[in-house]
């Protein structure tokens, strides 16, 4: 059973189904990919940031060989645009340096570095001092996608329970006792094994099943984006990024370009210490999205950007916390064998999503 049907739940079923047959996939929304997988760039990542030997980075590398392969298998709609990450200093430009050597750390060799003249022959209307450029990177169709991975696991056996909410899960002899609550009322079932990726509600069905573990400890950070209007959408062709700072819970608001020629700047972050989604976008938050972006597009005016939409991360911490990789775990250790948790899977989980359905069938096959 597959708690959560966003495109990391629905990459499971489909790993799953294709191995093993019938796949319960349990999902709260009315259909899928309703939180985090619907609210976010719908970039292919290269795998640049993430530490050395982390889950994100291993993941993010094996995902994006697998991901483009699938899009391209399933004519499902992709491009492969590429990324520039922009030094607009001295200081930004020295950094270019160590990111393009953490990436080739990660085995990300495609990274090179321009110069302004360089940078300006690919992306004339973009100011920089300095460029990193990776042909890797790319956008993609997220709902093509996860309805192409719904598609192919229901081929395969899975059976979709679209608003179904968990509401209790028991271990008993041989797998565990879940309770759900559809509009018809309640109804228990029992299975051999449970897999966790229910995204923003991770921790609380960890918690329900009886690993209150506060490691495991969601904290939510709101993304908001604005859109680029007055046709300045055309003068760009890539993803554009900001050189991160330093303890920065995101990569910076960057320009993302979609599938049908729009242009979007974001995600910024905000800490929701209320514990509760958010999908707002606060109207007053223009300006700042401006003053960042503008730095790298010149172009830009104030009345250039509309408020667009609004995602919500579930991060591993809080501010001023260390950065945290997925938890990705099979729980035999702590008494619940079959049980694997997916928890704090934000950014690059969309990149990573296959790779990650791929890792969490070992993890089962390991166990049984």
């Amino acid at each position: 059973m597959v708690i959560g049907a966003g495109v990391v739940g629905l990459a499971i079923a489909r790993q799953l189904a294709q191995r093993h047959g019938g796949v319960f996939v349990l999902e709260k929304h009315r259909k899928f990919g309703q939180e985090t997988s619907s609210r976010n760039s719908e970039v292919i990542h290269s795998g640049i940031y993430y530490p050395k030997g982390s889950l994100k980075a291993r993941l993010c590398l094996r995902g994006r060989h697998m991901l483009y392969d699938y899009c391209r298998q399933k004519e499902i709609l992709h491009r492969q645009c590429g990324k520039f990450i922009i030094a607009t200093n001295q200081e930004e430009s020295l950094q270019l340096e160590s990111i393009l050597e953490q990436a080739r750390r990660n085995g990300v060799e495609s990274g090179r570095i321009l110069d302004r003249s360089e940078l300006q022959q690919h992306e004339p209307h973009v100011e920089g001092c300095r460029a990193l450029y990776f042909d890797t990177s790319g956008i993609v169709d997220s709902h093509g996608l996860m309805k192409q991975l719904e598609t192919d696991a229901v081929l395969q056996g899975a059976e979709m329970a679209y608003e179904s909410q968990v509401t209790g899960i028991r271990k008993i002899d041989g797998g565990y006792e879940v309770t759900v609550a559809d509009a018809s009322g309640e109804f228990v079932f029992t299975t051999a094994a449970v897999v966790n990726a229910a995204g923003l509600g991770a921790y609380e069905v960890s918690s329900m099943a009886g690993m209150d573990d506060p490691f495991y400890r969601l904290y939510f950070w709101k993304g908001q984006y604005w859109a680029v209007g007055n046709g300045k959408h055309k003068l760009i062709d890539s993803l554009i990024y900001p050189v991160p700072q330093a303890k920065l819970t995101g990569l910076g608001i960057h320009a993302t370009i979609d599938l049908n020629g729009g242009v979007k700047l974001g995600p910024d972050a905000v800490y929701l210490d209320g514990g509760k989604p958010d999908y707002s976008v606060d109207p007053n938050s223009g300006p700042d999205f401006y003053k960042a972006a503008s730095r790298f597009l010149p172009f830009l005016d104030p009345d250039d950007l509309h408020p667009d939409q609004a995602g919500v991360r579930p991060k591993l911490q809080k501010p001023g916390d260390a950065v945290r990789d997925f938890i990705i775990r099979e729980e035999s250790d702590r008494g619940f064998p079959g049980f694997i948790n997916l928890v704090g899977i934000e950014s690059p989980g969309l990149t990573a999503c296959l790779a990650i359905g791929e890792m969490v069938e070992g993890l089962l096959k390991e166990e049984g």
